[in-house]
Order: C-alpha cells, then sequence, then structure tokens
C-alpha cells in the first residue's frame, strides 16, 4: 500500500477532523456537514474542463511544479528526479486533480475525503486512466489511527474549508514519521485573507468569472502566510518557504510574485520530543 510504515504506530494528537466546504452547516469537531453535502452535490464535476473546478484544473501544473521543487529543496531529490519510491497523502484530495499527476511521476498516492461522491469521481477517473491511487472515503483522522505515516503530506486548497486551522496542521504533523532520519515534507497552497484575497478570490472568482463554485469559499477561513507560518510552527511545521501562485496567460496559473491572492507554503515537519 502506498505510504504504508509497516510495524510503526503514529501518535493520534485527538485533534478533529476538516473537510472542505462552505462552512455553513452543523460542526463535529471541525467536520461540517453541509460542507460534505456541499462537495458531494458537485462529485461528477471534477473533470469537467468548463465545470466549477476548471480554474483548480488549470492551477495544477503549478501546484505540481511547486510540490517538484519543495521535494528538491527539503529532501533531497535531484531536480531530474521523478517521484518513485516516495510516499504521498493528499488529504481533501476531492475528485483527484493533484493527485494523479503525482502518481504519474511515480509516487505512492494515497488520497483521503470525507466527500463520497469526490472519491467515486477519484476512482473512476484513476481507474479509467490507467493509474493505482489508493483513494479512501474517510476522514484523515481515521487514517492517522491506522497508524500509516508519509515522506510528503500535502492539502492543497483545503486549510481554507477548516473549522479549526490549529487541529488541522496538528494532524498533517501526525503522519510524519517521527524518525528524524525519515524527514517529511508538508505543503499547502491556500488563500490570503488580504483585500484582493478577499475581492479577487472569493467574490470575482466565485460570482463574476466563474472560476470556482458558488458559496464554496468563506472569506473569514482565508489565512494571511504570517498566520499560517505561526500556527504551523506551533503544530510542528517548519513553513519557511512562501510563494505567491499568480494568472497566467499563457500557463493559466504560474509561480511567483507576492502572495496577494493565492500562495503556496512548505517545510520540513520538526521531529517530536
Amino acid at each position: 500500500m502506498a505510504g504504508k510504515k509497516p510495524g510503526m504506530k503514529a501518535d493520534d494528537k485527538g485533534v478533529s477532523d476538516p473537510i472542505s466546504g462552505p462552512g455553513t452547516g452543523t460542526v463535529a469537531g471541525t467536520v461540517d456537514n453541509a460542507e460534505i453535502a456541499y462537495f458531494d452535490q458537485l462529485g461528477d464535476d471534477w473533470w469537467d474542463p468548463k465545470g466549477p473546478f476548471a480554474a483548480l484544473q488549470r492551477m495544477t501544473p503549478a501546484r505540481v511544479a511547486y510540490i517538484r521543487q519543495q521535494v528538491v529543496r527539503c529532501l533531497g531529490r535531484s531536480p531530474q528526479d521523478r517521484l518513485d519510491g516516495l510516499s504521498v497523502l493528499d488529504i481533501g484530495c476531492g475528485g483527484g486533480l493533484l493527485a494523479e499527476p503525482l502518481a504519474r511521476l511515480g509516487a505512492e498516492v494515497t488520497g483521503v475525503d470525507a466527500s463520497h461522491e469526490a472519491i467515486e469521481a477519484a476512482r473512476r477517473h484513476a481507474e479509467a486512466s490507467g493509474l493505482t491511487i489508493d483513494y479512501r472515503a474517510h476522514s484523515a483522522e481515521d487514517l492517522l489511527a491506522e497508524g500509516q505515516y508519509f515522506d510528503l503530506i500535502i492539502a492543497s486548497e483545503v486549510i481554507e474549508h477548516t473549522a479549526d486551522r490549529p487541529a488541522f496542521l496538528s494532524l498533517m504533523a501526525g503522519f510524519a514519521d517521527p524518525d528524524p532520519a525519515r524527514p517529511a515534507l508538508a505543503v499547502l497552497t491556500t488563500l490570503n485573507r488580504s483585500l484582493p484575497g478577499v475581492v479577487l478570490g472569493k467574490y470575482a472568482a466565485e460570482y463574476v468569472l466563474g472560476l470556482a463554485p458558488k458559496g464554496a469559499h468563506d472569506p473569514k477561513r482565508f489565512v494571511r502566510p504570517s498566520e499560517l507560518q505561526r500556527e504551523a510552527m506551533a503544530a510542528g511545521i517548519q513553513l519557511d518557504d512562501i510563494t505567491g501562485i499568480r494568472p497566467s496567460l499563457l500557463k493559466g496559473f504560474d509561480l511567483g510574485g507576492p502572495p496577494l491572492i493565492n500562495y503556496a507554503a512548505a517545510g520540513l515537519v520538526q521531529p517530536g520530543p
């Protein structure tokens, strides 16, 4: 199984499990039941090139490029290397838009999402594409209890949908092997709670340009880079790289520039005491 470390038991830190969605329903821990229902309704749209996730599809090459850069920087891989042998956890994987290109690069990918419809869409697309990806239709907290560790823990366009960021970051850190000889890399992409981030990333993207599903984001849950770094450090993740993700006429999205709207963050999970 991809990412399985036999004979080791992860430290369940008792954190609650976050998922994607608009954050307007009942909450158990950090799970908003309305979020699950919201994304379940979009289960057939993940791979539609003209659907509500079209912008996320166009952002995927930039996300993959950033992940590869950080694997080189933090895990010592060569820039020419693929991701062969790297165990990857994609938390909040949705329909598999990021999991699939990582699997094509040779990574052993596990994708987890609380939306059953999203996971079913991911499984169907992976099977049709001839890819082997371990998709799980349950919470990341349930996966943590199974005692798995991963070399790379990803939460891409997820943390802005959580009700409890510190708990979510602690959850991410829990998937890192406590053995300092096995460093683990955490990568996040999200939206800045800046004026451009709120105006363009929320209202223009959802209601004017149609780049995101209407009602998908609560701008109060957007997070400034400094806040994310501080909360991550408290959870044991040293996010020492912040990179902007900006629109590009040629590529859809590109890396670079100030993190005014979308941005990526990465760093090593620090070994526990």
